[in-house]
C-alpha cells in the first residue's frame, strides 16, 4: 500500500533509544507490534476489566478484547486515509498495557494513593512499561519501541509529567500535535469502548432498549434495524444496532478527517505536527451525537448503582493493598522489593511508592482479589 505524504514512516522516524539492526522481511512498526502482543502486559489485559469485573461473566469485554478492537477499527480507517495502518495497531494494542486492574474505579484510587508521590496517569504507565518494567531484553530494557508508537501510546500527560519525559513529553510542553496514527487510534479508542459498551450494557440486563432510545444515535440506527427486519431476536437487534453505530461513526470520521487533511493543505507529518489541533475529527453533528452517547453511558452505566457498588469494594482493595506494600515492600515479590529498594534510595518514599504502584497496577482483576485474601483474611496462612 502506498502511503500518503503525511503518513508516518519509520524511514524518516526519530528511532529508538537504543539503536538495533533493521527487522528485516518487517517494518520496523511491525517488529513494534510484535514486541507488544508477545509481552507480560499484554497477556495481563485477559483479566483486567472493562467495565464488569472479570468474574462477572466470561463474554463480557476485557481490556484485551478491546484493545483488539480498537487496533481492528483503527487499521480500517488508516487504509482508507492512506496512513500506517501498522502504527495504528502498535499503538491501538499497547494503549492500555498499564491499566490497572477494576478499569477507571482501580485508576481513579491508585491516583488517589499516589496523589502525594506525583499522581498515577494509566496512559503515562502505559509509557512506563514499554520503557522500562517489561524486562526481556538483553541490550535495554522495555521493549525499546519506535519514537511514533511510544508518542501514541502517551495520549494524556499533565505538563509536570511531560517535563520527566523526555522527547514523548515535548508536545505536551510545545502545544504541537502527534502523528495522525496517534490521532486515530485515539478516535478508534472513543468508538470501540462507547458501542461496546451499549452491547455489554443490555446483555447485563443494566441498560434496556428503551433507555438507549433517548439517545439520538442510536434511536436512529434502532429505528432503521426495526424498519427492515421487524420481529428478530434481542441479540440480532442489539447486534444489528451497535455494527449500524460503528459504522456511522467511522465512515464519518474518516471522511470528515479527509476534508480536514484537504482543507488544512498538509503534506507532511511535520505539517500534520505543527497544527493547533487534531486533524481527524468527527463532523459537528456526529461529534454532537458521540458525546450524547458518552453521556448517557457515563450516567446510566458507569455510574449504575451495580457497578458502583462494585466498584467501591474494588477502590477498597487497591487502597489497602497500596497501603500494606507500601508499609511493608517486603510483602511485594524479590524483584519489586530490591527495585523499591534501589528506588528509595535515590528519590526517598517518593520511589518506594512508585514501584509499589508499578506492582499494584500490573496486578489483574482476579490477582489483586487473591492478594488481598492472602495478605488481610487471617484464615490464608499461606
Amino acid at each position: 500500500m502506498t502511503l500518503a505524504s503525511y503518513a508516518a514512516d519509520d524511514r524518516r522516524s526519530r528511532g529508538r533509544h537504543h539503536p538495533e539492526p533493521g527487522p528485516g522481511h518487517r517494518s520496523e512498526y511491525q517488529r513494534d507490534r510484535d514486541r507488544i502482543i508477545h509481552s507480560a502486559a499484554f497477556r495481563r489485559l485477559e483479566y483486567k476489566t472493562q467495565v464488569f469485573v472479570n468474574h462477572e461473566g466470561d463474554l463480557f469485554r476485557t481490556r484485551l478484547t478491546h484493545s483488539i478492537e480498537v487496533a481492528q477499527i483503527a487499521r480500517t480507517m488508516a487504509r482508507t486515509l492512506g496512513l500506517n495502518e501498522d502504527l495504528c495497531e502498535a499503538v491501538s494494542l499497547a494503549h492500555d498495557l498499564g491499566h490497572t486492574p477494576f478499569g477507571h474505579a482501580g485508576q481513579d484510587a491508585l491516583n488517589a494513593c499516589m496523589k502525594p508521590y506525583g499522581g498515577f496517569e494509566h496512559n503515562a504507565q502505559s509509557l512506563r512499561v514499554v520503557d522500562e518494567l517489561e524486562d526481556k531484553y538483553a541490550s535495554f530494557r522495555g521493549l525499546n519501541l519506535m519514537f511514533d508508537t511510544r508518542e501514541g501510546i502517551l495520549k494524556h500527560c499533565s505538563a509536570a509529567r511531560a517535563r520527566t519525559l523526555g522527547d514523548v513529553g515535548e508536545r505536551f510542553l510545545n502545544r504541537t500535535q502527534p502523528s495522525l496514527e496517534a490521532q486515530l487510534a485515539n478516535r478508534a479508542d472513543e468508538i470501540a469502548y462507547n458501542n461496546h459498551d451499549i452491547d455489554d450494557g443490555l446483555r447485563a440486563h443494566l441498560l434496556t432498549i428503551e433507555q438507549l432510545r433517548e439517545v439520538p444515535l442510536f434511536r436512529r440506527h434502532h429505528d432503521e434495524v426495526a424498519q427492515r427486519y421487524g420481529d428478530i431476536s434481542a441479540k440480532q437487534q442489539r447486534h444489528e444496532t451497535t455494527r449500524r453505530i460503528i459504522n456511522t461513526l467511522v465512515v464519518d470520521l474518516t471522511e470528515s478527517s479527509r476534508r480536514a487533511l484537504q482543507q488544512a493543505g498538509v503534506s507532511s507529518i511535520e505539517d500534520v505536527r505543527s497544527r493547533p489541533e487534531p486533524l481527524i475529527r468527527f463532523s459537528d453533528e456526529i461529534q454532537h451525537e458521540n458525546e450524547a452517547l458518552k453521556r448517557f453511558l457515563r450516567e446510566h452505566l458507569y455510574h449504575h448503582h451495580q457497578v458502583y457498588r462494585i466498584m467501591v469494594k474494588a477502590q477498597r482493595v487497591v487502597r489497602e493493598l497500596f497501603a500494606a506494600l507500601l508499609a511493608d515492600p517486603r510483602l511485594m515479590p524479590p524483584d519489586f522489593f530490591d527495585a523499591a529498594r534501589q528506588l528509595e534510595s535515590r528519590d526517598g518514599e517518593t520511589g518506594r511508592a512508585r514501584v509499589v504502584a508499578d506492582y499494584v497496577a500490573g496486578m489483574t482483576d482476579r490477582f489483586a482479589l487473591d492478594e488481598y485474601e492472602r495478605l488481610f483474611d487471617p484464615r490464608r496462612l499461606r
